[in-house]
């Protein structure tokens, strides 16, 4: 069996691939996804806590999160979607980072400044006014639950960051199908339960790909946004020897907690590196709890995703969970753990690879899980960009492309998400990026 021959073939139909198929089909491409899922966003996106925030580590990071917000914001005209299908909401909430060593606070103010963020600084008496329930004590540095110093007093005080167009789109999954249906308007094909089994190449060209099922699938340009299978699609293609980051599939879990009563929760996000947690608001008066990768944790890098247990572990919960709890004492910690498990695309340095490969034709958009979800409609707009330049002869290895955001007016260099990006001294060390 053959399939037809389209214009550019995306591998993976989560949020990121999703994006990028619709933005290719925008410039009158016929596009084909191919995903081993059974619908739009089912991989990683859906253990995603769809967080739309902007401290990032680089300037790169934070004009492409900032640019990203206005998409989410206008999401119906971003898509352009007829009919009447139920689509994804940003709920804008603000966001307070709070103090940490790890994140100088005048490092990411001056970022912003830089962007166009909108931002407050918050002395501690601000926070606690501002953040009803709030433990503003510094408990640095984030300590295992179960080691008796995580309960000692607090060295100090913390102040925050807060930004007030930050905030959290309600169903990831949603959203990543909100975006498909918009591709497929167009003329995008999507085939599920479908497993890439090889790349096909001639000489130094990408020429397609071949499914489990025998279909060959010839196309001159081959995406690969496959989430945490993407370090297995490169091996296919014969692509990274060249790369100075690596990405690793990572098992990452999500937790939910009920606020009734007078502990509301905090209403805003809550990015607390102080004690390696994160948290915001969900429905039904329930909070979301993830963590910041301390380095007291270890991390769950696993070889193959498909064999990651998709349940909560009560080790996890209760550790996430008791940390969140410490910041707001109002927030108990149930017995039985609820949340979701995933897997996530993690490189090196929480920073993603938005990049062309030395197989010509063969793009790539990986490292993306954890903390690139915010950034998806406009990831689609960069590879499409950097696509439609490279195809045409352009040099991105010697000349990175750069792209000029449409709503802040930023530049965003595409070098900073290059594949043979120098390795940084001070990379990102959490999923904060």
């Amino acid at each position: 069996m053959t399939a037809g021959r389209p214009d550019a073939v995306v591998v993976g139909a989560g949020v990121i691939g999703s994006a990028i198929a619709l933005e290719l089909a925008r410039t009158g491409r016929q596009v084909v996804v191919v995903d081993k899922a059974g619908a739009a966003g089912h991989g990683s996106t859906s253990a995603s806590s769809a967080i739309i925030r902007f401290n990032y580590s680089t300037f790169d990071g934070v004009a492409t999160a900032w640019e990203a917000q206005h998409l989410w914001t206008s999401w119906p005209d971003h898509l352009r979607a007829t009919g009447h299908r139920p689509l994804a909401a940003f709920h804008r909430t603000g966001a307070v980072l709070l103090d940490s060593p790890d994140v100088a606070p005048s490092e990411v103010a001056a970022l912003f400044d830089r962007a166009g963020v909108p931002y407050e600084r918050w002395d501690t008496p601000t926070l606690r006014g501002r953040v009803p329930g709030i433990d503003p004590g510094r408990y640095w540095p984030p300590k295992p639950v179960d080691d008796d110093a995580f309960f000692a007093g607090p060295s100090g005080e913390l102040g925050a960051l807060f930004t007030p167009d930050a905030g959290y789109v309600d169903d990831p999954q949603l959203a990543a199908q909100n975006l498909a249906d918009a591709a497929v308007e167009l003329g995008t094909d999507f085939l599920f339960h479908r497993t890439v089994v090889a790349v096909d190449r001639q000489a130094d060209r990408v020429t397609g790909i071949r499914l489990a099922d025998g279909a060959r699938i010839a196309a001159p340009v081959v995406v690969n946004a496959a989430g945490p299978w993407s370090g297995g699609l490169n091996r296919l293609a014969g692509v990274g020897s060249d790369f100075t980051i690596g990405v690793r599939p990572l098992r990452e879990e999500v937790h939910q907690v009920a606020v009734g009563g007078h502990a509301a929760g905090p209403a805003p996000v809550v990015a607390d590196l102080d004690l390696g947690t994160y948290l915001r608001p969900a429905s039904g008066g329930h909070l979301l709890v993830g963590g910041t990768e301390p380095d007291c944790d270890p991390h769950e890098w696993i070889d193959d995703p498909d064999l990651a247990d998709p349940r909560p572990t009560a080790q996890r919960f209760r550790a996430q969970v008791t940390r969140a709890a410490r910041r707001f004492p109002e927030i108990g910690v149930p017995g039985r753990p609820l949340g979701v498990a995933g897997v996530y695309d993690a490189a090196d340095d929480w920073t993603p690879i938005y990049d062309r490969t030395a197989l010509d034709g063969y793009y790539v958009a990986m490292g993306t899980s954890g903390n690139q979800f915010k950034n998806a409609p406009l990831v689609g707009r960069l590879l499409t960009a950097l696509i439609d330049l490279v195809e045409a002869g352009h040099d991105h290895d010697g000349d990175p492309v750069r792209y000029r955001c449409e709503h802040t007016g930023s530049v965003v260099d595409l070098g900073s998400f290059s594949r043979r990006r120098p390795v940084r001294p001070d990379p990102a060390r959490t999923v904060m990026g």
